[in-house]
């Protein structure tokens, strides 16, 4: 497997917590919308009469559904019963209620992932940031979902090495220049993850805004599932990395792909510095959009 790229260092920053915020208008006693209901959940099945808040407004489903988000529009199956606000309860099946990704479907995704890269490990990681996956319309939060995953999928070889190959390298990635050193030993920060963490700094950076240790306990990433994910999850919402923006705000400002390549792997791909690297990862986000039934949208590579 190629070296992987080096991460820029950057500063701590802070993570907001638990599940996904919805905007709540002020309202007067006259006009208040109804209490929401359960949040819509793509994994989850919904029958004839049964309801769902998406948007803050409460749908009711027709008929049989999964996987189909409440809408005017698609196959007719949802009736719009108007806005609501407050009293959302977390939806059925553990999930963060944003994540636009059924567990069928991941797996249909990753069918050779090794079992330390489970689902439920990302959905409980997506609970630390409430706006991944969860910003803009369905379309937008299913290619955010698409692009995270294509990248991760080349990353970590289809969600199978939890660790960097080449152990040669290991070494490298401790920058003795930082005043807190490499506590956890010279070879202790070498890529670990679905976008494999690389550098003391990072380390150090990532852990601060998780509130977890990992400059001195690195090997978390390797071992907890959730604490995995929530470090790819931090540097797709938090980090440029060598491009000028967050793959975030590429995806969600209709920026394309082709910039979250940039954000992650810079001039080592973009630019004609790998042209086979950066086509294997438009491949799996065509792949990836086909599974939810999306437009790939425009600016795939770099």
């Amino acid at each position: 497997m190629p070296r992987k790229r080096l991460l820029s260092m950057v500063a701590a920053v802070g993570v907001a917590v638990a599940g996904a915020a919805t905007a709540i208008l002020p309202m007067t006693a006259s006009n208040a919308a109804e209490a929401c209901a359960a949040a819509y959940h793509s994994s989850t099945v919904y029958t004839g009469g049964t309801r769902a808040s998406f948007n803050s407004h409460n749908w009711t489903a027709k008929w049989w559904t999964q996987g189909e988000a409440p809408s005017a529009g698609g196959s007719g199956v949802w009736s719009d019963n108007g806005a609501c606000g407050g009293g959302t309860t977390p939806p059925p099946g553990g999930g963060s209620g944003s994540f636009p990704v059924s567990e069928a479907q991941f797996h249909q995704m990753f069918p050779n992932r090794i079992p330390f890269y489970s689902y439920a490990g990302l959905i409980d990681a997506i609970k630390k940031f409430p706006a991944f996956t969860a910003t803009g319309s369905d379309t937008v939060r299913k290619q955010e979902a698409a692009a995270f995953l294509a990248n991760v999928n080349h990353e970590s070889g289809g969600l199978v090495y939890v660790e960097e190959i080449n152990q040669a390298n290991w070494p490298l990635y401790c920058d003795r220049s930082q005043p807190y050193g490499c506590p956890a030993g010279q070879s202790a920060y070498h890529g670990r993850g679905p976008i494999q963490l690389s550098w003391n700094f990072n380390y150090k950076a990532a852990g601060d805004a998780l509130g977890i240790d990992l400059l001195n306990n690195p090997d978390r990433v390797k071992n907890e599932s959730s604490v995995a994910y929530q470090t790819a999850i931090w540097y797709w919402m938090t980090q440029r990395g060598p491009g000028t923006m967050t793959p975030h705000d590429a995806m969600v400002n209709s920026r394309g792909f082709g910039e979250t390549i940039r954000s992650i792997n810079g001039s080592l791909e973009c630019n004609g510095g790998n042209p086979a690297q950066v086509q294997s990862r438009i491949n799996a986000y065509h792949r990836f959009t086909g599974i939810l039934g999306v437009a790939p949208g425009g600016n795939l590579s770099c």
